[in-house]
């Protein structure tokens, strides 16, 4: 997905929940449905655990894009994880990240 299709994503109101926000507008007329994910280094310290989260999210997205419309989305971390376990996404804050994810989408 292009920087300026992303901007203009973002534009949009997302649709939020405590960790997450989605941003979602119809996919352009003549191309696929894309998929932009934003996590932030100063949010996920741990290179190992931005790229789990990003897996994560595109397995969950592609899987409901199947059944549904599709759309242009880009989803974006909001809330710094891993503070109580010294940045490191363990499996507990794993499980509920995804539930948030599944929830929005």
């Amino acid at each position: 997905m292009k920087s300026a299709r992303i901007s203009e994503l973002l534009k949009t109101r997302p649709k939020t929940n405590l960790y997450w926000g989605k941003y979602s507008v119809g996919a352009q007329k003549t191309a696929e449905p894309d998929l932009g994910i934003a996590v932030a280094k100063k949010l996920v310290r741990r290179a190992v655990d931005r790229n789990r989260l990003k897996r994560m999210i595109r397995e969950l997205v592609w899987a409901a894009q199947a059944t549904t419309v599709n759309n242009d989305v880009v989803v974006k971390l909001k809330k710094p994880i891993g503070r109580q376990t010294r940045g490191r996404l363990r499996r507990k804050e794993k499980e509920h990240l995804r539930s948030q994810i599944a929830e929005l989408i």
